[in-house]
């Protein structure tokens, strides 16, 4: 590409597409980001530069760029049957896609209904939460528990249930009725004790006393939380949710927009941790990224409970590009590579080594706190100095995560996320096709971004 044709599409950009989450400043600079190709873990630039993709787009190209056979079925689909609802009828690609992922689901998660994003997906879980216990004679179960900090979308519904306040402070006022418990970071099960006794665990059976249990219609949490940085539950965490939420008649929302479709090396998060929840949110990995689908799993007892009352009969609730025959399509295609050539496999097989590289690191660089994660998900936590325990400044967390981060990153030729909720971290999180020597690219591209930091620090 000539360098007028990229100075065009930068100026084009600047004027007319309007960024998301994107501070001025990054959108007007002059050397703006333009991606025009992707193949395998890496992305190319408008300039010909190579990056490793060390976040896979968003948590969600788990099949990696530059696929044929993906693009073949959307193609294919198209010139079949390039739209129709699931509104009254069926077609065979949603079908499909439908009984595949339920294949795929722990339990009795049988019934899928198909949205467009990870947004969406949540939105419909609070609505059919809600719907769901009017349809059996409990109409004041409307209220929701979901942890602190952690994002579960941007519509209105689903950002009152994210815990992130600088992201809701702006559309206020919310959907009211969401209560907040802490998350899970730093919380540990000593021998001999059980999960129960955690504090956080005991939080959330304290909300549900103070707010009534009769008014509570569901709970919302991530099977390891990104936002605050790949928190992993402890040992037990989960079962503690399923005991809670049974007791109480409550539902158990599992949130796996991010955890779904192997970045755990499992199909589900839920599985991971041994709990069949009553409600999934997916969407990100189901197509790899290369068509916008999400959607919700439901175990069958509850959909056929709303679809069968006399109050409800149907769910009322839908998009028009909910179930699209080209994404579905897309999806299924996708799913079918994922398990073909055991790309969760992979992810299970190289997990040590990406960890054992990610313990290299810490101790080679003393701005690291620490690292948390599993499978292909990780968080590395940033501070002054760990071996004095000085923190960073609230000045540092501004320049790491705005300027200095992202210009070594620059500097390297990756792409990943630095992150500033809750604390300054840096995100990776790689496709799940990365073998042991992409990874091993990457961990010597974020050696470079740690010795900026380092170096940043001191100074």
């Amino acid at each position: 590409m000539t360098e007028s044709a990229q100075s065009d599409i930068r100026a084009l950009a600047q004027s007319h597409l309007f960024p998301h989450f994107t501070r001025g400043a990054a959108w007007r600079d002059a050397e703006l980001p333009v991606i025009v190709r992707g193949e395998g873990c890496y992305l190319y630039d408008d300039a010909g530069r190579r990056f490793t993709d060390g976040l896979a787009g968003l948590f969600c190209v788990n099949i990696g760029h530059g696929r044929t056979d993906i693009p073949a079925a959307a193609i294919k689909q198209m010139e079949t049957l390039a739209y129709w609802p699931n509104w009254s009828a069926a077609h065979p690609p949603s079908v499909e896609a439908a009984s595949m992922i339920a294949d795929l689901a722990p339990g009795d998660l049988d019934v899928v209904f198909f949205v467009n994003s990870g947004s969406e997906a949540v939105e419909s879980a609070i609505k059919f939460a809600r719907q769901y216990h009017r349809s059996q004679g409990e109409p004041k179960r409307t209220k929701i528990i979901a942890r602190d900090m952690a994002y579960h979308g941007t519509t209105l519904g689903a950002l009152a249930v994210t815990g992130i306040p600088k992201f809701k402070e702006p559309f206020g006022p919310l959907m009211p009725g969401v209560r907040h418990v802490p998350h899970t970071l730093g919380a540990t099960v000593a021998d001999g004790a059980s999960a129960a006794e955690l504090p956080c665990v005991e939080a959330i059976v304290a909300a549900i006393e103070e707010e009534g249990p009769e008014t509570i219609a569901a709970l919302f949490a991530e099977p390891v939380q990104n936002s605050r940085g790949a928190l992993v539950p402890p040992d037990g965490y989960w079962q503690q949710l399923r005991e809670i939420c049974d007791r109480y008649g409550i539902l158990l929302v599992a949130d796996e927009v991010i955890c779904a479709y192997g970045r755990l090396g499992e199909w589900f998060g839920s599985a991971k941790y041994g709990v069949v929840p009553d409600l999934i949110t997916f969407a990100k990995g189901a197509t790899s990224g290369y068509a916008p689908l999400g959607g919700v799993l439901l175990r069958k007892p509850l959909a056929e409970g709303l679809m069968n009352s006399p109050q409800a009969g149907s769910f009322t609730h839908g998009a028009t590009w909910g179930g699209h025959p080209v994404s579905t399509a897309v999806a299924v295609a996708n799913l079918t590579a994922l398990r073909e050539e055991d790309v969760l496999g992979n992810v299970r097989r190289l997990e040590p080594h990406f960890q054992a590289g990610l313990d290299r690191l810490r101790d080679a660089h003393p701005s690291v706190a620490e690292w948390r994660g599993t499978g292909f998900f990780y968080a590395i936590e940033f501070t002054g100095d760990r071996h004095t325990g000085r923190e960073l400044t609230e000045q540092q967390g501004v320049e790491l995560v705005r300027d200095v981060m992202p210009r070594a990153m620059r500097d390297v030729g990756l792409i990943t996320r630095p992150d500033d909720r809750g604390a300054t971290m840096l995100m990776l999180s790689p496709p799940l096709v990365a073998d042991q020597a992409v990874l091993d690219e990457l961990l010597h591209q974020v050696d470079a971004v740690l010795t900026a930091v380092d170096d940043h620090v001191r100074g």
